[in-house]
């Protein structure tokens, strides 16, 4: 017989293998990048934590219990199951948990542990395959990423809505919003000073490559200052945004109606128009505040549908708050030069969010914008800037 020692290191090793293991009808690129993570404890550990999500869902089912009293519920992405098995707590007749993880495996485990295996039946495989006994009456699903639309998970969601949900049915969500605002943020600064340190450690990796070896690498500076400007200056940043560095309202970017969502509306938004009043100064404040960022977050509310409306709706937010973020945060896209608000109050301009060719889950946003005055007058001598940002 093997020592113990050796036991658990067989043990550890086909735990992982589980873990890892890949569903036939998912992509192994699509696995890599996006399923895989989900079927670890740790990361449904951190979802669990997050209070906001958490109250907002738990809110939404127990306050509502007919919208669930004896009523088929299909659960999107469960997970730990722990959305399945509220709904069933709530009085579903029967819950189908669908996974596509070796989370699944877990979730039977905490669902027969909650002594509700006789209505919640937990399914391992990706939606779009899983074939059900039934419609359903409910949908409900976590399944928001960053700035709403990262991950893609709505695409599975909308499928699971129009193959298996019953005419009428409500889903939970059922609305969700897209905001945008201006924001005070020291990190442009230090964004674009990091990446000037970046340049001057490349030219001296080129002088000394040059010197030492007789290669000359200089021809590939602008690829090299292309790389790291997209790092450092094109690369949105999770951040805690705290209500004070708020200098404009939020505008709102987009508004879905879940119930109805289609793919055309989600995969990108284009020509989306928006316009910024910043914040008057305070008087004797010391130097000018500036625009560091823009700032991305959501919102969704979970009211049922016409047929079946929620008699107590319960929005779920993910904007600033002073007692801190979610675990989606806010997205930032820093800018540099920063904007001034002595060069125009009004920041004016589109907004365009299109998933990345070579990752669908991921999505580039570009920004076209300039300056003018309360009366509308451009400032001419800044210009127009236009930037693309990768929300990874």
């Amino acid at each position: 017989m093997a020592p113990p020692e050796a036991m658990d290191a067989d043990a550890d090793v086909r735990s992982a293998s589980a873990v890892l293991a890949k569903p036939k009808d998912i992509g192994d690129a699509d696995f890599a990048n996006y399923f895989c993570t989900y079927g670890y404890l740790y990361h449904q550990k951190d979802m669990l934590e997050d209070q906001n999500r958490m109250t907002a869902y738990s809110d939404a089912v127990r306050l509502n219990p007919e919208s669930f009293r004896d009523k088929v519920v299909l659960d999107v992405g469960t997970g730990s199951g722990v959305l399945a098995m509220w709904a069933a707590q709530a009085g579903a007749k029967k819950v189908y948990a669908v996974e596509a993880t070796h989370m699944a495996v877990q979730a039977r485990k905490i669902v027969a542990a909650n002594g509700l295996s006789d209505v919640v039946e937990v399914i391992q495989g990706s939606m779009e395959e899983v074939v059900l006994p039934e419609k359903v009456d409910v949908i409900i699903s976590e399944w928001m990423g960053y700035f709403l639309l990262r991950e893609s998970m709505f695409d599975s969601v909308m499928k699971a809505r129009d193959k298996w949900m019953k005419p009428g049915g409500a889903m939970f969500p059922s609305r969700a919003k897209m905001y945008l605002a201006a924001i005070k943020s020291n990190k442009s600064g230090m964004k674009y000073q990091e990446l000037q340190e970046s340049m001057n450690v490349w030219d001296q990796f080129v002088a000394d490559t040059n010197e030492n070896y007789g290669i000359d690498l200089s021809c590939m500076t602008g690829e090299f200052e292309e790389e790291q400007r997209e790092h450092y200056l094109n690369t949105a940043a999770w951040s805690d945004v705290h209500p004070s560095q708020l200098m404009s309202r939020p505008i709102t970017v987009a508004e879905f109606d879940l119930n109805k969502a289609t793919m055309d509306d989600i995969e990108q938004l284009r020509n989306v128009d928006f316009k910024m009043k910043l914040f008057p100064q305070r008087t004797g404040a010391p130097g000018e505040s500036r625009v560091g960022a823009f700032c991305g977050w959501f919102d969704v509310t979970f009211a049922g549908s016409p047929e079946n409306p929620c008699e107590n709706p319960v929005v779920l937010t993910t904007e600033p708050d002073a007692n801190g973020a979610t675990h989606w945060g806010q997205q930032s896209f820093h800018m540099w030069p920063e904007v001034h608000a002595s060069d125009g109050e009004i920041i004016s301009g589109t907004l365009d969010m299109v998933r990345r060719q070579e990752n669908q889950r991921l999505y580039n946003v570009r920004m076209n914008w300039h300056q003018e005055d309360k009366d509308g007058v451009v400032n001419e001598q800044l210009g127009r800037r236009d930037v693309v940002w990768q929300i990874e």
